[in-house]
């Protein structure tokens, strides 16, 4: 695979509204034949086979981006049971040439972190000493690595994993949140999730402080039901995910809440439910906020919600898939309105969705993870 095949990364796991046109296609409307009855997975092999060749120039100025977009790329093909189209190898030796590493053990107290870069232009030479000069590596990027590394099968324990972990620690804020970035970072759910997602899959939480996270996580809740970004900020499709995600990865929430006793929960799981059963709009499709349309990737973002409190039964499944396939392009991927070009961004969501809709023709998802089942329980 050349520098340019899988050409892009991103600074941002989980987006807001205005944040996902990052990763979007311009927007541009054009007229097409009615949308398809069945799940196209021909024509989605097609696409991200195209996309891991060689990149439209619409994503030029996603250089920042290269490791999320192959994230999406690669987890696509093998949720289309297509992992074996790349070349494992290749694809590992790149993924681990973004990896920051410090010069010394010493570094690793130097406050900054030692994660993975986002792409050849944030990833600056050491200088004569050996030492980084310039460290941009950055949590969402390292959520990415360590995704693309599993989903290909590679061993996670033989990288240097103790870089990472130590060095994120660096990152928490005494609330408990955590910044992307060792300098300059906002805060906010998404950057704890990539924290707790990184400590899952390197089977290690020695890199954060899990009690404080949690308690930065509850506060983060509305009276609504759903979470916000920060504390005290509307609810949030992408951080309502955000928030029960990590929970489950960090082991204080179980399976299927709303079966069980939640008396004892730390959430209250009927409210949440509440308030996601809500999103679904008459158009089938379900919106990040209130009185927003809908959009291709929150059929993910919530119904990944709805999957991990046990309450996806009462999705309206037929509706949801009439309104996804409304937003598959004829020529293969997903837009996140019918009607526009696609991206990778909602297409890899619009897997992801189709496989919480059981799609035979898909691979199970993990929805904690945002991966494949396979890839993610390490089997």
């Amino acid at each position: 695979m050349s520098e340019t095949a899988v050409s892009i990364d991103s600074d941002r796991s989980m987006s807001e509204d205005e944040d996902e046109e990052e990763y979007s296609s311009p927007v541009q409307s054009f007229p097409g034949p009615p949308p398809s009855a069945n799940f196209e997975k021909d024509r989605h092999l097609m696409y991200l086979e195209m996309m891991y060749e060689l990149l439209p120039y619409h994503y030029q100025s996603q250089e920042i981006n290269r490791l999320t977009l192959a994230h999406f790329i690669i987890s696509g093909l093998h949720f289309l049971g297509a992992r074996d189209r790349v070349d494992k190898d290749v694809v590992a030796k790149w993924v681990l040439s973004f990896q920051a590493l410090p010069s010394n053990r010493v570094s690793l107290k130097d406050g900054e972190f030692y994660g993975f870069f986002g792409s050849r232009s944030s990833q600056f030479p050491i200088d004569e000493n050996g030492d980084l000069i310039h460290n941009g590596s950055h949590l969402a990027s390292t959520y990415c690595a360590l995704a693309i590394l599993k989903v290909i099968g590679h061993d996670l324990s033989i990288i240097d994993s103790e870089s990472v972990l130590f060095s994120m620690k660096n990152l928490q804020q005494d609330d408990g949140s955590f910044m992307p970035i060792h300098i300059g970072g906002e805060t906010d759910l998404r950057f704890v999730y990539c924290a707790a997602a990184i400590c899952y899959m390197l089977d290690n939480w020695s890199g954060m402080d899990k009690e404080n996270a949690k308690n930065y996580i509850l506060n983060c809740q509305s009276y609504d039901g759903g979470f916000g970004l920060i504390p005290g900020s509307e609810s949030h499709g992408g951080a309502t995910y955000c928030a029960i995600a990590s929970l489950r990865l960090m082991g204080y929430i179980g399976v299927d809440l709303l079966s069980n006793d939640s008396s004892s929960s730390i959430i209250d799981p009927s409210l949440i439910l509440n308030w996601c059963l809500q999103r679904q709009a008459n158009d089938g499709g379900f919106q990040g906020r209130t009185n927003k349309p809908s959009d291709t990737c929150y059929a993910f973002w919530i119904g990944a919600v709805l999957k991990l409190i046990g309450g996806d039964a009462l999705i309206d499944k037929i509706a949801l898939r009439k309104f996804l396939l409304s937003c598959q392009s004829k020529y293969g991927g997903f837009s996140k309105f019918s009607g526009q070009l696609p991206d990778l961004y909602h297409s890899y969501y619009g897997y992801t969705a189709f496989s919480l809709l059981e799609e035979p023709s898909l691979s199970p998802l993990c929805p904690e993870l945002g991966l494949p089942l396979l890839a993610a329980s390490g089997i």
